[in-house]
């Protein structure tokens, strides 16, 4: 099944969701209160204009079967694995307004890719305040403390 986004049309699966801005310095104190995260506490900001929904928040609405749900620091390792099993997140696609991801940019991961690249030592850091607890079906909490991004 294909969804298309603005940013780049792909399967369900790999749907990339997010923003490619580094500095979210001005709304990382923005929460979704009705949404949690990890940590039982309220969803934070991940990303900017991003998110399966558009709203910088990794929340998962049941119409997102990808779970985009884990709130990554995206590495040139990840980019490099994710594009080698078949997601390019690197890329440009400019009829979608996508301009790639490179090193340092944040974005909400599908949980099972993440859990994935974690299988092959290839995950990146993530921000546990962002990450939705959505993602637990999928991923154990304890190996996301492993990855956690210390801000």
């Amino acid at each position: 099944m294909l969804q298309q986004s603005k940013n780049q049309a792909v399967n369900k699966e790999s749907t990339p969701v997010g923003s490619m801005e580094n500095d979210n310095s001005s709304q990382t104190s923005k929460t979704m209160a009705n949404e949690k995260n990890v940590l039982g506490k309220p969803l934070k900001l991940c990303c900017g204009n991003g998110g399966f929904t558009r709203e910088g928040f990794c929340y998962v609405p049941p119409s997102d079967y990808g779970n985009h749900s884990v709130c990554i620091i995206a590495t040139e390792e990840f980019l490099e694995f994710s594009r080698a099993v078949g997601n390019d997140l690197s890329t440009p696609v400019p009829e979608y307004q996508f301009e790639g991801l490179k090193p340092g940019d944040k974005w909400c991961l599908c949980a099972g890719r993440w859990e994935q690249a974690r299988q092959h030592n290839k995950a990146p850091k993530i921000v546990l305040e962002a990450t939705n607890e959505a993602c637990l079906s999928e991923v154990n909490l304890e190996d996301l403390r492993t990855y956690a991004y210390d801000q």
